[in-house]
């Protein structure tokens, strides 16, 4: 892991994936990844459950991590990759509010009982 993003999700972390893949810090992990591989899921959850994970065999083959999950353990990542370099996204607290209501905690309230159960 060679930049860590720490960054809450809808902060332009999706464009940050794409420019760190573009400038070749990729592949990027963003929550899009965990939701496309099940085990990952697991893997978060045991994390958030114990407190126990392998950070390198999560993020094996992953150059770089943005949005959520990353985004709430950056410090932890961090201490483990102490070369990464760790950015911090921001926007405009109404218009991320905004922003969060109208896609993730919709997204969250419609699966209820699905994959989202993990995220705190």
């Amino acid at each position: 892991m060679r930049v860590i993003g720490a960054g809450f999700g809808r902060t332009g972390t999706l464009s940050l994936k794409r420019a760190l893949e573009d400038l070749g810090f990729g592949p990027t992990y963003h929550m899009q990844e965990a939701m496309r591989r099940p085990s990952h899921i697991e893997r978060w959850l045991r994390y958030a459950r114990t407190g126990e994970v392998d950070w390198d065999e999560l993020f094996a083959g992953f150059g770089s991590g943005v949005d959520y999950p990353v985004s709430c353990v950056w410090e932890e990542l961090a201490s483990h990759y102490p070369d990464a370099k760790v950015l911090l996204t921001i926007r405009d607290p109404q218009q991320w509010w905004a922003s969060t209501v109208s896609t993730i905690y919709r997204f969250r309230t419609a699966f209820r009982h699905g994959c989202c159960d993990w995220c705190p």
